[in-house]
């Protein structure tokens, strides 16, 4: 029995709000205590606490607890430890994070808000904790046992869920005279700006807050107690849901199931509770195993065994159906445009192509106007020794005949490069078979890489080097050092320059934009965005990263077998498009060689692709 008990798994999730003197002392010993036990997971410190959930051994969870707890940083921590199989799935196990080990540094333990200039609330000012069975006694009297106080007493009660969409969508409290608000939100980083269109129905109530584990309604009910006068009886759940299902085993006023980010994907009660439906014929359904996503946001989608593959496995989550017809006119007057029946059932999907090269993402059953919608953002790339002012001026085209869909932002590479000039062979016998004299440096800028060779030294200058030797068309293959230190600048930039709705890369700044898609499940959402364009990209070489792999709307624009690219073959590019999902992925081949064409029909077709996000 012993010996059976060490072999049961277990999942362990906490966090603490504390102050970290050395990130990179705690990023090492969790490291080395992480795997000395064989645990996986995400493990994530900021200079503010620590959110971690791993996996594995009970017996080696239980030793990572005992360790930690020794530890007066963890002073006060939960620990939520649960038994469970071992994954099932290597797709989900993958995707959630649970098939390595993940250590990183990040600016913020929860991304709160994709708003630049709204900073993250200070987690002192957040709501009162209840434990589960004060919060169950809460809601079973309708707040009166809040506070013995005079104030708390006439206040209405609300109950907010401060989780996404998909997750409130297979469960979620349902209590008889509480009003519960579901903000519907497709991530946590929305939440500020419900928050802010919602207030009137905050303020001057108690307000009662809850998710899977507690972290979010820390920074959430610290964002609305700052709004000052009428908002400060804010309260959490302790725990959250996890703590609220294990002290009421039959669920209690909690219904369905609780979604959580590990390869277990939901944890239910005793109950036999089903709350969540299928998106296209609306049967009782609650499983996201299959790990359905809407064609276009990616959102997670409840597709039962029955419809699986119907409309070619394309699906319209229910935020873009509702939210496709709306948007503000230029002149401020309401679009009269017609909205789908908020009951349909199923979304008949098809697909379409401009050309024997081009396969484009289908066609939702109603129309975009462009008058009733917002410009897109999308951050823009440039390839190895370029810089954003001269990328800028080749795209200018492309800039000028997007100007109604798209604002294209230029942004430096972190990696600045020496100037380099390549040896010149003289054409007589009188002169030195070398070029003597570099050009100009003044009339000169500085040019920069998102990747470097491994041996790059970092050194930079107005000083001119010739090459030690003739240039190298597959130079690109070397360059494979410098990632980490541009995924952090690329976090910088979209915290003070976004939000973006999506990247477009060229050429190496193609392989950098891929490489973000293939990380970007396991980032967090600091980096956070809705589609990629690569132009004449080509794959960095990730062990883990897989054919098919990366599903995240993509484009790919790249010149054919007559294109004659002789910069990055045809073949290079191709092998970049199989890494991503046949079904969100869009191909643009032309015969212009290592260049953006904006020509018809391939403008026509980039236009069309962006539409989808618009």
């Amino acid at each position: 029995m012993s010996q059976k008990e060490e072999e049961e798994e277990g999942v362990l999730l906490y966090y603490k709000f504390v102050s970290v003197p050395d990130t990179q002392e705690l990023v090492s010993f969790y490291d080395l205590n992480c795997r000395s036990l064989g645990l996986l997971g995400r493990v994530r410190i900021a200079s503010d606490g620590v959110n971690v959930t791993v996996g594995g051994k009970l017996s080696s969870l239980e030793k990572h607890i005992a360790v930690l707890k020794s530890n007066n940083l963890f002073e006060g921590t939960d620990f939520k430890l649960a038994s469970c199989h071992c994954p099932s799935n290597e797709i989900i196990a993958e995707e959630c994070g649970f098939t390595s080990l993940s250590i990183r540094v990040v600016k913020e333990l929860v991304t709160f808000s994709s708003h630049p200039l709204l900073k993250s609330p200070a987690i002192s000012n957040a709501g009162k904790h209840l434990s589960a069975v004060r919060f169950h006694s809460v809601l079973q009297r309708g707040g009166t046992v809040l506070e013995n106080q005079d104030s708390t007493q006439n206040r209405r009660l609300i109950l907010l869920d401060a989780r996404n969409l998909y997750e409130t969508r297979i469960g979620k409290f349902q209590t008889p005279n509480v009003q519960t608000l579901d903000p519907e939100i497709r991530q946590y980083s929305d939440l500020p700006a419900w928050i802010d269109n919602h207030s009137e129905q905050l303020q001057g109530n108690c307000v009662l807050m809850y998710c899977t584990g507690g972290i979010r309604c820390e920074m959430a009910s610290s964002y609305i107690r700052s709004k000052g006068a009428g908002f400060e009886h804010v309260y959490q759940l302790f725990g959250g849901i996890q703590r609220y299902l294990e002290q009421f085993p039959d669920g209690g006023f909690f219904k369905g199931k609780n979604f959580v980010f590990d390869h277990r994907i939901s944890v239910g009660s005793s109950a036999p509770d089903i709350v969540g439906s299928c998106l296209l014929c609306g049967c009782a359904f609650d499983d996201y195993s299959s790990r359905s996503r809407c064609t276009y946001c990616r959102m997670l989608v409840l597709i039962c065994d029955g419809c699986k593959g119907k409309g070619g496995a394309l699906y319209v989550c229910e935020l873009c159906q509702k939210h496709s017809n709306r948007g503000q006119m230029e002149d401020n007057q309401s679009p009269k445009v017609s909205t789908p029946d908020d009951n349909s059932e199923a979304v008949g999907l098809e697909s379409s192509t401009l050309s024997d090269c081009t396969t484009l993402l289908p066609e939702v059953p109603w129309k975009h106007d462009s008058r009733f919608s917002r410009r897109l953002r999308i951050l823009c790339l440039h390839g190895f020794r370029q810089n954003a002012s001269n990328f800028k001026g080749r795209t200018a085209s492309l800039a000028k005949k997007l100007k109604n869909i798209a604002e294209l932002v230029f942004v430096d590479a972190p990696h600045e490069l020496p100037f380099i000039y390549q040896a010149r062979q003289a054409k007589t016998c009188n002169i030195s078979p070398v070029q003597q004299s570099p050009p100009p440096g003044e009339k000169c800028k500085k040019r920069y890489a998102w990747l470097v060779a491994p041996e790059f030294n970092g050194s930079r200058g107005t000083d001119w080097e010739m090459a030690s030797k003739t240039f190298d068309p597959l130079q690109y293959q070397q360059q494979t050092g410098g990632f980490d230190i541009s995924l952090a600048y690329l976090e910088t930039v979209f915290s003070q320059k976004g939000p973006f709705d999506g990247i477009l890369g060229f050429s190496q700044g193609a392989a950098m934009a891929a490489a973000v898609s293939a990380e970007r499940g396991k980032m967090d959402s600091e980096i956070d965005f809705r589609f990629v364009i690569l132009c004449s990209g080509f794959a960095l070489n990730f062990a883990h990263v897989k054919p098919r792999s990366i599903n995240f709307p993509s484009l790919h624009i790249f010149g054919n077998c007559k294109g004659k690219d002789r910069q990055i073959a045809c073949h290079t590019s191709k092998e970049l498009t199989g890494l991503f999902e046949e079904g969100c992925s869009v191909v643009i081949e032309h015969e212009s060689g290592h260049i953006i064409p904006t020509q018809s029909p391939y403008i026509d077709q980039i236009k069309a692709f962006l539409q989808r996000f618009v």
